[in-house]
């Protein structure tokens, strides 16, 4: 369901930009028709090619605009406020055209096809967005986009909205269970639920519940990937990041776990592809050299798919270069003894028996770690993210580090160039979640550069 609603908000970016296009040529042949010209005679030149070449860069210009004012925005609109947002974006847009055009005259003068260009992208802006509108509505109807929510609490205050929630297609919900209260078994059911179907959004009607378990189930929320919404009462909670809407009348309330939501997702996602092919493209004599060395000091294959837990406690396979024995798994339990983090689920020794010549050398460069970038490409992890941990050790996270899986899990991150090995698991966590809760673009583009200085010039980087 989420990737579906991504998808539909995230295609009217190159349809806009192909509207804009089609606007801005009906308008350059319109004012060169026979019946317009007769009327406004033509006094300038512009050849076709030089207008498409003007054309495309504001068309361009027209698309960062459009994401600045809002009109991309993943919160929920009406069909009527996305109109009149198309409607004012598109306004702005041509007023800082016409100033650009007054500035510079030679570049363009005809006000005819500014005109009609602002008309015709207006038009056909709207139209997409209503023919949107009615092909979501059909597919919301069909089920094909669809929130699957648990509701948790009912009383006849609530029962409208509940009614309401399981009866209107529209609105894109699918109940697949309900509970009558929040107690600690519930969390045993909701476990095998989001297994079965996985779940997308959890409403709790009853906001007077236990807060401890209000906090166990905020957390669950985080540690999968579930959207947490309530009922708008006197709930005492400091909340940072949240969005209200009105459902049968009931005000709803939804706690965004993440800052990582909607377009910020899809920015993430797309530098993340751009810097991941460029990088696998540089390092491609890193990989046929370190592949050669790590072959003839060991026996065994020169990469190794590890077992770690991703975004929403989701396995996957991680790829690294071999930097231990074949089998060094199995030897693990018997070193757990000489075990030298006294802190949190993870495990660490110095001068662990397992690890090669080659290995050593890997390690302390981070070079190990490279064909992680395939792990990026796949879309498993992000350049910058948490730690990704096994499973024994995701197993013994308490409460405050199940928030670690709300995002995938980083070849880098703010625990690794803040100190390395060297931090208490603790301190990790208080970082990472830092990371989650303070997402940006820059925050990224600062830790890969740290990440660089890191691994050059840190003899204690590992």
């Amino acid at each position: 369901m989420k990737k579906n609603k991504l998808s539909f908000n995230v295609i009217e970016v190159p349809l806009d930009f192909l509207f804009l296009l089609i606007a801005g040529i009906t308008a350059y042949f319109l004012r060169f028709a026979d019946f317009v010209v007769a009327y406004r005679p033509i006094i300038f030149e512009l050849p076709l090619s030089l207008f498409l070449k003007i054309l495309l860069g504001v068309s361009i210009g027209a698309i960062i605009i459009f994401t600045f004012s809002g009109l991309y925005s993943f919160k929920r609109k009406t069909l009527t406020q996305k109109i009149s947002k198309v409607f004012s974006s598109t306004s702005f847009f041509i007023l800082i055209l016409i100033i650009a055009f007054f500035f510079n005259q030679r570049l363009f003068s005809s006000r005819f096809i500014v005109l009609f260009y602002w008309a015709f992208s207006l038009i056909l802006l709207s139209l997409e967005r209503i023919i949107l509108n009615l092909v979501h509505h059909y597919l919301t109807r069909k089920g094909v986009i669809k929130s699957n929510i648990v509701i948790i609490g009912q009383n006849d205050s609530n029962q409208n909205l509940i009614q309401e929630l399981k009866s209107n297609k529209n609105l894109g919900y699918q109940v697949i269970q309900s509970f009558p209260e929040l107690n600690l078994k519930f969390f045993d059911f909701l476990e095998e639920i989001d297994r079965e179907n996985e779940i997308d959004e959890i409403f709790l009607m009853n906001t007077l519940a236990d807060r401890n378990l209000i906090n166990t189930l905020i957390n669950f929320c985080n540690s999968h990937h579930i959207v947490y919404k309530y009922t708008a009462s006197l709930l005492e909670t400091k909340i940072i990041n949240f969005e209200i809407n009105t459902i049968a009348g009931v005000p709803i309330v939804e706690i965004k776990g993440t800052r990582l939501d909607g377009w910020a997702r899809v920015w993430k996602r797309v530098y993340d592809l751009v810097l991941t092919i460029f990088s696998l493209v540089l390092f491609i004599p890193i990989y046929i050299v370190v592949g050669i060395f790590i072959k003839l000091d060991s026996s065994g294959p020169v990469l190794v798919k590890l077992t770690r837990v991703g975004a929403k406690n989701k396995k996957f396979k991680m790829y690294k270069f071999r930097s231990m024995v074949v089998g060094a798994d199995k030897m693990k339990k018997d070193l757990m003894s000489q075990n030298e983090r006294e802190d949190g689920p993870l495990f660490k020794m110095k001068d662990d028996p397992r690890i090669t010549k080659v290995g050593k050398f890997i390690r302390k460069t981070s070079i190990d770690e490279l064909p992680q970038l395939i792990n990026v490409l796949k879309g498993n992890i992000s350049l910058v993210g948490p730690r990704a941990h096994e499973p024994g050790e995701v197993a013994k996270y308490d409460d405050r580090d199940l928030k670690l899986l709300a995002i995938k899990p980083g070849i880098t991150g703010m625990a690794q160039v803040s100190g390395r090995s060297d931090l208490k698991f603790s301190e990790e966590v208080r970082l990472d979640i830092y990371y989650i809760e303070n997402w940006n673009i820059w925050l990224d583009i600062k830790i890969i550069l740290k990440t660089v200085k890191v691994v050059l010039f840190d003899k204690n980087a590992v």
